[in-house]
């Protein structure tokens, strides 16, 4: 379906979001459009801070570096992802955030391990049972979900298995809602909710989807709206995964419509830039059959950060608000084909001293930076690189 079909109507104000709701086959249905929505953007509320013990770890990774003997490491982690694997999958898995080291010392059981006691807040993805396997392995890793590196595995981690509140819901309302038939139906119900999530697709001004926001639709409320009688406004219970209050004025330039030009990404922070990539991420369905051959150019001159390398290398590659990749592992797949450059081409980095600096600090196990590492990834996938 396509988003413009439902983006004009006669009315003083724009459509700004369309509510469509997708079947497991991949059909998707109009279910209504609305002129605007509050409780979208909401920064997180940290969890609360616990304390646990990795029992049993061969640390490696940032985790070794922060127990080094002669104190040079930090023990600031970060965020640090810990999966429960059976003997072949991973089961279950928590993000440890903002984790610090507290202390550590020889495994009982084996001195050859270490355990190492750490504070965190604990959040759960979803609401695990907590069932244990039979035989676990609890692996560690540093940083996001999008780029964690290793850092070690462990016996058990004590703590972890423990019965915590989920995120609590925000409740989301939408102003200025006119309602498809499956909408109507459900308000026309004793109990206004359905059982599925119902996607929220946000417009641009040209009736474009700059992004597809899920929501639960379990309607607490609804009447008559403030922009007209004829039109309601509707409180959800759970308006899902809220965006970072930071993506807000992004979000309100790609309403403006598509980027056309380069950086325009670089006076933002690096977790607003973070965001600029989420909506490029919408259009990867919109992207140009590849191509090969000819020269690039990746304007440097604002790589200060890793969203912002990325912003810049899909600007060069496949233009302005192209898509290609968030991260290392997705800029890897993206240059496997499919998603608008495909090798061999010349890739001339401006200004490369920039993202040099940036990352001099930022080494993995290998010895690279991640500048470098990108640089690397580009020669092994067919590029050539000219660093000026």
């Amino acid at each position: 379906m396509r988003g413009a079909e439902h983006a004009v109507w006669e009315r003083d104000v724009p459509v700004r979001y369309l509510l469509v709701q997708e079947d497991a086959d991949g059909e998707e249905r109009y279910w209504g459009r609305c002129a605007g929505v509050e409780g979208l953007f909401a920064d997180k509320v940290p969890p609360p801070r616990e304390v646990l013990t990795l029992r049993g770890c061969t640390p490696e990774g940032t985790l070794r570096h922060a127990l080094s003997p002669d104190g040079t490491g930090t023990r600031l982690l970060g965020d640090v992802c810990v999966e429960v694997w059976d003997e072949e999958h991973p089961l279950q898995w928590w993000t440890l955030v903002d984790t610090v080291v507290m202390a550590h010392r020889p495994n009982r059981s084996d001195p050859a391990l270490v355990d190492v006691v750490v504070g965190a807040g604990v959040e759960e993805e979803h609401a695990w049972e907590h069932t244990r396997p039979a035989r676990p392995v609890f692996k560690v890793f540093a940083g996001t979900t999008t780029s964690a590196t290793p850092a070690g595995e462990c016996l058990d981690v004590e703590g972890l298995f423990v019965s915590r509140y989920g995120r609590r819901p925000v409740p989301m309302h939408l102003v200025g809602c006119e309602p498809a038939e499956p909408l109507r139906t459900v308000l026309a119900r004793r109990r206004k909710w359905d059982r599925d999530w119902v996607g929220l697709w946000a417009l641009d001004r040209h009736g474009r989807v700059m992004y597809r926001h899920q929501v639960y639709l379990r309607i607490e409320k609804a009447r008559p709206s403030v922009l007209g009688a004829d039109l309601l406004d509707i409180t959800l219970t759970d308006g899902g995964e809220q965006r970072p209050l930071v993506a807000r004025p992004v979000w309100e330039t790609w309403y403006r419509g598509a980027p056309t030009v380069r950086n325009q990404w670089a006076p933002y922070s690096t977790e607003a830039r973070a965001e600029w990539l989420e909506l490029t991420a919408t259009g990867m369905r919109e992207q140009r059959p590849d191509r090969s051959g000819g020269v690039h150019h990746l304007d440097g001159g604002f790589v200060t950060d890793e969203p912002g390398l990325h912003c810049a290398m899909a600007e060069a590659l496949v233009g302005p608000g192209g898509y290609l990749g968030r991260e290392w592992n997705a800029l890897r797949d993206c240059l496997s084909g499919g998603f608008g450059i495909a090798a061999p081409f010349t890739l001339i980095w401006h200004d490369s001293h920039i993202a040099r600096q940036a990352f001099a600090d930022d080494v993995s196990e290998e010895g690279l930076t991640y500048f470098e590492d990108i640089v690397r990834l580009l020669e092994r996938r067919g590029a050539t690189v000219e660093l000026r």
